[in-house]
């Protein structure tokens, strides 16, 4: 972490108070730290929207296993796309659907090329990619 800057910020008093309850319910302690959170988040999305990008991320996929050919259409993407997704959770939610969820890393475009063939596959019933960033440039 670089040095720190103090900064001064004028903010409509009842757009304080809504801020201030809901930074408390979700624990922070000071409004400092959800002000870095906010700004963070806003870095991260840029980076996501640049192609080239280097990106690291989440793909979750909920789908029926009993649809013919799906979990092995499955495995082959992501054995088409080794190099940029580093783990698979494989989770039984029932007697027929089943929870994956994909750790990607990779530029943003491929990554969201990768997401996309997945989520689109006929059977997946709901899917969704979560873009993070590996914290080097925060």
């Amino acid at each position: 972490m670089g040095e720190l800057s103090r900064i001064g910020v004028a903010i409509d008093s009842d757009l304080l108070e809504k801020f201030d309850r809901l930074i408390g319910q979700r624990g922070y302690t000071n409004r400092s730290e959800a002000f870095r959170d906010l700004i963070r988040d806003e870095l991260v999305q840029k980076t996501w929207e640049s192609p080239d990008s280097e990106v690291v991320g989440t793909v979750t996929l909920v789908y029926d296993h009993n649809v013919r050919m799906l979990s092995e259409r499955l495995t082959d993407m992501q054995h088409d796309h080794h190099q940029q997704i580093l783990s698979t959770l494989h989770v039984h939610l029932d007697h027929d659907n089943c929870l994956e969820v994909l750790v990607v890393k990779g530029q943003a475009k491929n990554v969201q090329t990768i997401a996309e063939k997945l989520i689109s596959t006929k059977g997946v019933k709901h899917g969704r990619l979560t873009i993070t960033t590996s914290g080097k440039e925060l």
